[in-house]
């Protein structure tokens, strides 16, 4: 994700933003995942030249990103996103009452795991594929990735409240996918969000993402498997529950009375009776598209007493 906190800070951005046909380019990766020079080329039908001056433009203001790959005509240059959201502040409402912490994928509270499912450090696999005993395993704190066909995990989020201030909105950043056996990019997958057991809602991975190298992965994570996922902002508050912005239910911050001696339980589920059951993965900082494990972030107000 993209934060332009003022304006100033993402006239770069703005002036490649300004160009109907970088526009089109950014479009075409979104729907494509990746694309080589020639392929931009010709589906845009302009000059090989004029795909590089504004493949050059979006590279340098942090749009896309380009790597290179062995292809049938000698190295090639694929092009691809470099993130999947841009969020722009026209006013700086950055509230001071906040605290934000890193939780790693593999330091869940609870568990619950069906085939095909496993985890893994960024040295190696954690047990055996397709065993969920090795979810209780003691180096499953250190996991970067998990995947499981159906079930869930949980984790404990600190709560830093005083007796005088009220939780006013929770955000969850992550990067997920479905879980469908090696991969599968058309495998949708209702993923389920719940705070102390309240549903939130739901949001549909298209996929299971395969065929391009993960940015992160490690050199021995096999190509046969899932590569990366798909980074999603869940936020809970006072109007309602949201991804990316989209609303995915009316439960309010106030519907699951949080106060400052509350346990906080956050959970991502792939239950095995959605309408989509199509599994979960989840990415932490040495697998796929994204340097993070899961941010929890925490905004709240003060009640000044006296």
């Amino acid at each position: 994700m993209i934060h332009i906190k003022e304006l100033k800070s993402g006239l770069n951005i703005f002036k490649a933003l300004s160009s109907e046909i970088r526009i089109e380019i950014l479009e075409l990766l979104a729907a494509h995942n990746s694309l080589n020079l020639n392929e931009i080329s010709e589906k845009l039908g302009i000059t090989n030249g004029a795909v590089s001056m504004h493949i050059k433009k979006l590279e340098e203001c942090g749009l896309i990103d380009i790597t290179t790959a062995v292809g049938k005509h000698g190295i090639q240059k694929l092009c691809y996103l470099n993130e999947d959201l841009l969020t722009v502040e026209l006013r700086n409402t950055e509230p001071e009452n906040i605290y934000e912490v890193d939780i790693k994928v593999g330091h869940y509270s609870d568990y619950q795991a069906h085939p095909t499912c496993g985890l893994a450090t960024k040295d190696a696999i954690i047990g055996e594929f397709d065993d969920p005993r090795y979810f209780a395993d003691p180096q499953h704190i250190n996991a970067s990735i998990i995947w499981m066909s159906k079930g869930y995990l949980e984790y404990r989020i600190p709560n830093y409240l005083k007796s005088n201030q009220q939780f006013s909105e929770l955000q969850f950043i992550m990067e997920l996918s479905s879980e469908a056996p090696g991969y599968n990019n058309d495998w949708p997958s209702d993923i389920y969000f719940y705070i102390n057991n309240i549903e939130l809602g739901c949001w549909t991975s298209p996929g299971d993402f395969g065929s391009i190298k993960g940015r992160y992965n490690p050199d021995w994570w096999p190509l046969h498997l899932n590569q990366y996922g798909v980074l999603k902002l869940l936020r809970v508050n006072k109007e309602g529950s949201f991804i990316d912005g989209c609303r995915i239910s009316n439960v309010t911050i106030t519907d699951i009375g949080l106060t400052s001696t509350s346990d906080i339980k956050f959970k991502i589920a792939a239950p095995g009776t959605a309408k989509n059951a199509g599994g979960l993965t989840i990415f932490g900082k040495s697998f796929g598209d994204y340097e993070q494990d899961i941010t929890a972030r925490a905004i709240f107000d003060t009640n000044n007493m006296g």
